[in-house]
């Protein structure tokens, strides 16, 4: 049971840090800049809204280091 509840949450941390990663902008000459990224990028600063995705990422980084553990603890 504790590995299901575990591999759910792992499963859960993972989608969410492709999301995350994936809403961060773009430093310069990327994939971000294909899709009209880099207008906004030289207008953005860092702002609030990028120091909270900042924090998430990390909590999210946090848990899915944790899952990825705690699996490997349990399943050897």
């Amino acid at each position: 049971m504790l590995k299901l509840i575990i591999g759910i949450i792992h499963i859960v941390a993972a989608v969410t840090m492709v999301g995350l990663v994936l809403l961060h902008s773009g430093k310069g000459g990327g994939v971000s800049d294909m899709f009209g990224g880099s207008a906004s990028s030289t207008a953005a600063g860092s702002t609030v809204a990028e120091k909270n995705l900042n924090r998430i990422t990390v909590v999210a980084a946090t848990t899915f280091a944790f899952t990825t553990v705690s699996l490997g603890l349990l399943l050897a």
